[in-house]
C-alpha cells in the first residue's frame, strides 16, 4: 500500500516516450536529493536513534542508486547536467507545518509520499521502457523505494499518534496528487 491518491499518468508517459534521456538525468538528480533529504532529516532529528539508523540506511541506498543511474547515463552517452527542477518538491515543502513535532511528521510523511510516487513511476518505467537493462533497473528499484516509503511513514509515528499521522498522510496525499495533476513542468521524474 503506497498511500497515494490516483493521478492520470498519460501526460507523464508521453513525456517519457518523447524525452527519456532528460527523465534519466532528472532521476539522477532525484537520487542525489533523496540522499540529501535523508541526511538532513538525520541531523534534524538526531536525538531519535531510530530516525538516525533509518536515515543512515536510506542515505547509503540512495547514493548507491545515484551511482547506478549515473552508470546508465554513461553507458548511453547521456551527459549529466543541471536541469531546472520540477516544482513538485518545492510545492510539497510549502505545506510543511512549522513547530515540532508537526514539522517532523510533515517532513517524514512528505518524504514517504515522494518515495511512494517514485515507486509508482519506477513500476511504470519498468513496464514501458523497451531497453531491457534499464527496465530491469527500474524493476529492481521498486522494492527499495517501497521500503523507504514504509520507513518514513513508520518514523512519523514516533512524533504523533498513528491516527493523527494517518489523517495527515491522507491530507498530504491529496495535496501531492493535486500538485502532479496541475504540473506543466517539462519532463521530470515527478512532473
Amino acid at each position: 500500500m503506497l498511500d497515494l491518491e490516483t493521478v492520470d499518468h498519460t501526460r507523464w508517459l508521453s513525456q517519457v516516450d518523447s524525452d527519456l534521456s532528460v527523465v534519466l538525468v532528472d532521476h539522477a538528480h532525484c537520487e542525489k536529493k533523496a540522499a540529501s533529504t535523508a541526511m538532513s532529516l538525520l541531523f534534524a532529528y538526531i536525538e531519535q536513534p531510530e530516525v538516525v539508523r533509518a536515515m543512515r540506511d536510506i542515505v547509503e541506498e540512495e547514493l548507491g542508486h545515484l551511482l547506478l543511474v549515473m552508470n546508465q547515463l554513461e553507458k548511453r552517452g547521456i551527459p549529466f547536467r543541471k536541469l531546472s527542477p520540477a516544482s513538485y518538491a518545492s510545492r510539497l515543502a510549502e505545506i510543511v507545518r512549522s513547530g515540532e513535532p508537526d514539522r517532523a511528521v510533515d517532513r517524514l510523511l512528505i518524504g514517504g509520499l515522494i518515495e511512494a510516487r517514485s515507486c509508482e513511476r519506477f513500476t511504470l518505467l519498468a513496464e514501458r521502457v523497451q531497453d531491457r537493462e534499464l527496465s530491469a533497473l527500474y524493476a529492481d528499484l521498486v522494492a527499495s523505494e517501497s521500503r523507504h516509503h514504509a520507513a518514513y511513514f513508520r518514523l512519523a509515528k514516533l512524533y504523533a499518534p498513528p491516527d493523527v499521522v494517518s489523517r495527515r498522510a491522507k491530507e498530504l496525499a491529496v495535496f501531492e496528487a493535486g500538485v502532479l495533476s496541475a504540473s506543466s513542468d517539462p519532463p521530470r521524474m515527478h512532473s
